[in-house]
């Protein structure tokens, strides 16, 4: 598995939990986003999450040899929305690397919102 650390002294295994909330927080630094929107969008309303619930805007998808991460969120209005996307899967990349030691294979940003901030 990809988020499996193996040494001489045993393995690590980080959870999709934790994996999810540090992609979410590496996201809300970029410029240009308002804010992590919930993956499930009912009736066309798309609700902010506060900083508790990052991981509710983030799906993490683990198999033997990828890390996928698919990031749902709400830009300002007035931005580039290609910009800031590219902004946040960078931002992703070198978050996880730093933090995990490895970083995913894919980061896919969905734009579900565009907001007036």
């Amino acid at each position: 598995m990809k988020n499996i650390i193996k040494n001489s002294l045993g393995s690590i295994n980080i959870s999709k939990e934790v994996i999810a909330v540090l992609a979410g927080n590496a996201a809300m630094e970029s410029y240009g986003l308002v804010g992590m929107v919930s993956r499930r969008m009912s009736d066309g309303i798309v609700e902010l999450l506060g900083r508790e619930n990052l991981g509710k805007g983030v799906e993490v998808q683990v198999t033997e040899n990828e890390l996928i991460i698919d990031l749902y969120i709400a830009v300002q209005y007035g931005t580039k929305i290609s910009e800031v996307a590219n902004n946040i899967a960078e931002k992703v990349h070198y978050s996880l690397n730093k933090f995990l030691g490895f970083s995913p294979d894919k980061v896919n940003v969905i734009v579900q919102s565009v907001r007036v901030k």
